[in-house]
């Protein structure tokens, strides 16, 4: 990555989230391999005439967290990162893809850890105007076994887009799913019906998240029944879940299966109001194509679908609260995957229709 995609990054982000002379920037870092568009971003804001600040919340701090941390410690949400939202106007969080660390997790803890996690990002909603990017490494692109030009490719083209024009688009898909009071998500394993009426539909384009391309909703709190199984592994907190069932009833979970994680997944539904979806997501990016495991990028893959357990987002109607917010992706570009919104066909046979892709 030249220093040119980097700057490009930043522009991006700095214009997205309005910094100007001023504004108070806190950003956060993972892993040293996020460190080129950090400081990408520190340079703009600094040439804007703003302050940012730096915080490092490496992953390995948070497995030695698991492993040596008093169960109070543990519980605790990150002072520093609580004060760093509370302090700025926009936060920006570079999190880089690594690998997940061989070896077993306590369940449990990892858990814990994560619900204190949810009272971070619950501050960062709910203070800041903020963005996440998701770095690749070459280090994930071996652990999937695609080249990592393929991985970066697909993540500049989902952040530095003409998103003027894709947001346009997303919107008016949006206004025509905002009159319809149902989705159903189909595959040879999977039939779940969300109800969406009288909620909204909104684009995501290039500010938050990033990479981008999605549009979402809330479900209605008892609107979710049937259900929906996400096949092979995928990673959650530097944990393997793998196979993973979910059964709904009245908008409820009510019953989890897993070949693997599925103690973690027990654990996190623990929380209040993680037992209800809080988000139904469509990806959109048509130049975001491989899954790759980790779910923020996988949202965004055209032809893909997710839930998430807990938060709903109030500006889309929904009222559910949770310290969690937590995407699973299914992929529908499968010979059975179908996805409708009451008579609107959005993927038919694996295929995204041209009223998903905008031809219609």
């Amino acid at each position: 990555m030249t220093d040119r995609n980097w700057d490009a990054l930043a522009l991006q982000i700095a214009n997205a989230r309005d910094i100007t002379a001023g504004t108070k920037v806190s950003i956060t870092v993972t892993d040293v391999a996020a460190m080129p568009p950090a400081r990408a971003l520190v340079a703009e804001v600094f040439r804007r005439g703003g302050n940012a600040q730096v915080l490092a919340v490496d992953e390995e701090f948070d497995r030695l967290a698991i492993a040596f941390a008093n169960d109070d410690v543990l519980a605790t949400p990150g002072p520093l990162e609580i004060a760093a939202m509370q302090w700025s106007d926009v936060h920006v969080a570079f999190r880089a893809m690594v690998p997940p660390v061989a070896g077993d997790f306590d369940e449990a803890r990892l858990a814990v850890q994560r619900s204190a996690k949810g009272v971070v990002s619950t501050a960062r909603w709910q203070e800041t105007r903020w963005t996440i990017v998701r770095v690749p490494t070459p280090e994930w692109a071996t652990l999937i076994g695609v080249p990592f030009e393929t991985l970066l490719g697909e993540f500049i083209a989902g952040c530095v887009d003409d998103w003027e024009t894709r947001g346009a688009q997303w919107s008016a898909l949006c206004a025509r799913l905002n009159e319809t009071t149902s989705v159903r998500i189909q595959d040879a394993d999977t039939d779940l019906v969300l109800e969406t009426a009288g909620r909204l539909w909104v684009p995501f384009a290039g500010e938050a998240n990033l990479p981008d391309g999605e549009i979402a909703t809330a479900p209605l709190d008892d609107g979710v029944d049937g259900f929906i199984t996400f096949p092979g592994p995928f990673f959650f907190g530097g944990a393997t879940i793998e196979d993973l069932r979910l059964d709904f009833a009245g908008g409820l979970l009510t019953n989890v299966q897993a070949t693997a994680g599925q103690t973690l997944v027990e654990r996190i539904i623990q929380a209040p109001g993680a037992k209800r979806i809080g988000e139904l997501g469509i990806g959109t990016h048509p130049a975001v194509q491989t899954m790759t495991g980790d779910l923020f990028i996988d949202e965004k893959v055209l032809g893909s679908v997710h839930i998430a357990l807990g938060r709903a987002y109030p500006e889309c109607g929904g009222v559910n609260e949770s310290s969690v917010h937590w995407d699973i992706v299914k992929d529908l570009r499968t010979p059975t995957g179908r996805l409708t919104a009451d008579d609107i066909v959005l993927i038919d046979g694996g295929v995204p229709t041209d009223v998903l892709t905008g031809k219609n």
